[in-house]
């Protein structure tokens, strides 16, 4: 049996929306995962403010980041690499996450890997469930994506076959709680009113069923307007409005149109297996409704436990452990925060790719530095390493 040290050990760091995230893996094993959040700081607003989640990250990165690697009981020169999302998500937070990825990569000696978010959800699967199969059908539902991705390499090849063309579900999660009020998150106080209510109470809508609509697209826009013009009907009645009816209605409609899309794309595509990811992939109904279809279809779901769903560092490790095993080129110096990065893209190479110290193009350079357990420093970087992360 192999020796699981020489598996890649790789620290990523998450930062596109409010969460900062920072996860430590070795292969597919997870040794770390530490998150600090500020959702608190955006409850008030009803949603994320770009700005607060900004400077929130700025202020927790470096504790999360020390506490991660305590956590993994290693320290920082242990690593073969970082990885960061590198888009799509807010600018101003993937920027925070960048910035620090290149410092500690620098101060380090080690590789740089740029990664996308959408694929990160997808390859954090496999430290619960093991190796991706290739290919592998993934759904992913959060509050800004709703996409069926299908993948045959989580490190260079992901095509998008159908994505939300307005509201993502998590985002109608959202203002549905609001219009409820039953506060921010909505995701998390829906699916627990949900669980008391009658799903079959209310028919509300399911968009873009129809024959002749697209197959593999997404629309939520509709069903929050009928579901904020029902209960507004309800009030201007006069009449008290069902909460946990209407929530378990709600929930059921986007369940069921999330997953009756993925079941359909699998057989299309010929596919056998369907990974759900994504902080919506944590809603109870969501996940026991894939269960059921999936089972009378033939096909094998894997969803991640929902600590894992919700954005995370682990999954940005796992992908980042996947490019150095797999020999990807490393990203470069000049690896930009990118708030639209296409899906397509797994993770961003650099034009001109390499290891602070060493020669040759990254992927060599990475290699060379997983084998010898370290990479060639200069001075400044050795300096470095001895005072700040030994």
């Amino acid at each position: 049996m192999a020796d699981s040290r020489d598996e890649p050990l790789v620290l990523g760091i998450e930062t596109s929306c409010d969460e900062t995230g920072v996860g430590v893996v070795r292969g597919t094993t997870l040794l770390a995962d530490a998150i600090a959040s500020s959702v608190d700081e955006h409850a008030r607003f009803g949603g994320v403010v770009p700005e607060v989640a900004s400077r929130a990250h700025l202020e927790a990165m470096v504790p999360t980041i020390e506490r991660a690697l305590k956590e993994a009981g290693v320290v920082a020169s242990d690593l073969d690499g970082i990885a960061v999302t590198a888009g799509p998500g807010l600018a101003g937070a993937l920027l925070v996450g960048v910035s620090a990825a290149k410092a500690y990569a620098y101060a380090l000696g080690k590789p740089l890997y740029g990664v996308n978010h959408l694929a990160s959800h997808i390859c954090v699967d496999q430290l619960e469930h093991g190796a991706l199969p290739e290919p592998t059908m993934a759904l992913l539902v959060s509050g800004g994506h709703s996409s069926l991705l299908l993948s045959t390499d989580i490190t260079s090849d992901v095509r998008p076959l159908g994505a939300t063309i307005d509201d993502a579900a998590g985002e109608a999660f959202d203002k549905i709680a609001r219009v409820l009020n039953l506060g921010f998150p909505g995701g998390p106080v829906i699916d627990r009113y949900a669980r008391e209510g009658d799903r079959e109470a209310i028919a509300f809508p399911r968009g873009l069923t129809g024959p002749r609509d697209a197959p593999y697209d997404f629309s939520f826009s509709g069903l929050k307007t009928a579901v904020a013009r029902w209960i507004e009907a309800r009030r201007a009645a006069g009449e008290e409005v069902p909460v946990r009816d209407v929530a378990a209605s709600f929930q059921e409609a986007v369940a069921d149109v999330l997953t009756r899309k993925a079941v359909r794309a699998c057989r299309d595509e010929g596919v056998d297996h369907l990974m759900i990811g994504g902080g919506v992939a944590a809603n109870s109904r969501l996940r026991a409704l894939a269960q059921e279809r999936c089972e009378a279809a033939g096909i094998r779901l894997r969803v991640p436990r929902p600590k894992l769903c919700t954005d995370n560092g682990a999954m940005v490790a796992a992908l980042g452990a996947e490019m150095v095993a797999r020999d990807r080129a490393a990203s470069d110096w000049e690896l930009p925060a990118d708030s639209s990065l296409p899906v397509t893209d797994p993770h961003v190479p650099g034009r001109h790719p390499h290891v602070p110290g060493q020669g040759g193009d990254g992927a060599s350079a990475t290699a060379s530095a997983h084998a010898h357990g370290h990479a060639s420093h200069d001075h400044v970087h050795e300096t470095a390493k001895d005072n700040l992360y030994s």
